[in-house]
């Protein structure tokens, strides 16, 4: 089984650089989207063989995520049931007969970090969240999880130990998710590989530099180790300023 998320930072600007021939050729099983940037009738997006399930943001042009899988779920559902959270379109949960996926945009802490508080606050109910589902079935979830985990994750650790992404506080959110039983996939498979990132910056020739960041990811449930067979990042796709994410598991 083959599952894909990508933030692609405004769909319909993604689909006039590329979106569908990547769609089409990597033929996922589920593909998950983050920041889609658009409200319900504003994009018909043709995938044939694919259910599709939206979640929009209140503010226009802004967050909102999507996934579309082959296989129809037995349930969907929007947010993660707290209000305050779920304004801004960003987490969808599908419902198989054995296990969960979820997709999240999590919220960015802005420049200086203004949305910190915020942001503590959400990885802490949404790890909640996680774990309720986890009590009925494993859980794979994936997304832009806007933190580098490690100084391996990012370019230039040591000038960005501060900034939004590379907090202390930000890491050590996402040290609670590992400790908690969720597998980080890629480092899973590539514990020690270098210079392997999701997301650069538009400024600075980033991304030609390969100034980047690992932000985006796939991580399951202890109990799916067994499972997994690879996962991957497509550092050769183009058409948003991160590139798309992949795990390949046996389900």
């Amino acid at each position: 089984m083959k599952l894909i998320s990508w933030n692609v930072n405004g769909l319909r600007a993604c689909v006039q650089k590329g979106f569908i021939d990547f769609f089409n050729e990597i033929d996922a099983d589920v593909f998950c989207i983050q920041e889609s940037k658009l409200q319900e009738g504003q994009i018909e997006l043709e995938l044939p063989g694919y259910h599709q399930y939206w979640n929009y943001a209140v503010k226009k042009g802004y967050s909102g995520t999507a996934i579309f899988t082959k296989e129809e779920p037995l349930n969907v559902s929007y947010g993660i049931g707290i209000e305050e959270h779920d304004q801004e379109g960003r987490v969808i949960t599908l419902e198989f007969g054995d296990y969960y996926v979820v997709t999240v945009y999590t919220p960015n802490s802005q420049n200086e970090l203004a949305r910190l508080d915020y942001r503590m606050k959400w990885e802490d109910e949404f790890l909640r969240y996680l774990k309720g589902l986890e009590e009925k079935k494993p859980v794979i979830f994936c997304g832009d999880l806007n933190v580098a985990h490690k100084e391996i994750d990012l370019k230039n650790p040591k000038t960005n130990r501060k900034n939004a992404g590379f907090t202390d506080e930000e890491r050590e959110k996402f040290t609670r998710i590992t400790e908690s039983g969720f597998i980080d996939t890629y480092r899973y498979f590539y514990p020690d590989t270098e210079e392997v990132y999701s997301w650069w910056s538009y400024r600075f020739r980033a991304r030609e530099k390969n100034a980047g960041w690992r932000i985006d990811y796939f991580c399951v449930s202890e109990c799916l180790k067994d499972k997994l067979v690879d996962a991957k990042i497509h550092t050769e796709v183009f058409g948003s300023d991160h590139c798309p994410v992949e795990l390949d598991i046996e389900l």
